[in-house]
């Protein structure tokens, strides 16, 4: 068992789907029932004693800081080419901090927070057992190693936008992302391409299985809407 170094916060999209909200607010920073989205993660990683927390961001950047009353072990990471290339933009910019770290997508609203924990032993992603998704899943092998990332699958595992990864893995991840993204052709990837379909056989990561009530991925309006009635008047575009 390791004890975890670190936490990073993947948080520099635009998050459009969220829009009127997200026109003048990151989507991390949303609020449900009072409270940012981003909260009940940075929560989590601070109940689970991690003290080195790092936040990359880009869209309104600026917006985060109001974070630092909370959380002034906060330390952000400003990655400047968000508008023009997908997630593993963020990865390289975030690339000295990788190692022992946990990597955590900064929308997900967490409502078990004993699932971030002190001590990780192996590299893994959370996931939900589905009979059937649509979404990004995993197969895996028998000792629970991930073998194959698909979008859409059945009696699988869905993936979950929190990961850990070891001293090894992680440095291993900043290289082969650094390594992809210096071709522009790779700019549009999404960040978990990288260890899991370019570079999979370089890579032994397992998966942590959780349940659906444990996280929700907020992506919409409407998805949110249906959690927190309070943007009920809301509409897109408005």
């Amino acid at each position: 068992m390791m004890n975890v170094q670190r936490a990073v916060f993947l948080a520099a999209g635009k998050g459009t789907r969220m829009a009127p909200l997200t026109d003048t607010l990151p989507k991390p920073l949303v609020k449900v029932h009072g409270k940012p989205i981003i909260a009940t993660l940075l929560d989590a990683v601070v109940m689970a004693g991690i003290e080195e927390i790092y936040i990359v961001r880009g869209y309104l950047g600026e917006k985060f800081n109001c974070l630092l009353q909370a959380y002034p072990q906060i330390n952000f990471i400003d990655n400047p080419d968000y508008e023009k290339a997908n997630n593993i933009s963020s990865i390289v910019a975030a690339a000295d901090y990788l190692a022992n770290a946990y990597i955590i997508e900064s929308d997900l609203l967490l409502s078990n927070p004993a699932l971030i924990t002190a001590q990780q032993t192996y590299s893994n992603y959370l996931a939900i057992y589905k009979d059937k998704t649509d979404d990004w899943c995993f197969y895996t092998d028998e000792t629970g190693k991930i073998k194959q990332m698909a979008v859409g699958g059945t009696h699988c595992q869905q993936m979950v936008g929190i990961s850990y990864w070891t001293e090894s893995d992680g440095v291993k991840l900043a290289q082969r992302a650094k390594e992809l993204y210096a071709d522009a052709a790779n700019h549009q990837l999404y960040w978990d391409e990288v260890a899991l379909s370019c570079f999979l056989p370089d890579f032994a990561i397992k998966t942590r299985l959780c349940q659906q009530e444990d996280i929700i991925e907020i992506d919409t309006l409407a998805e949110l809407q249906a959690l927190d009635s309070s943007y009920q008047s809301l509409s897109m575009g408005e």
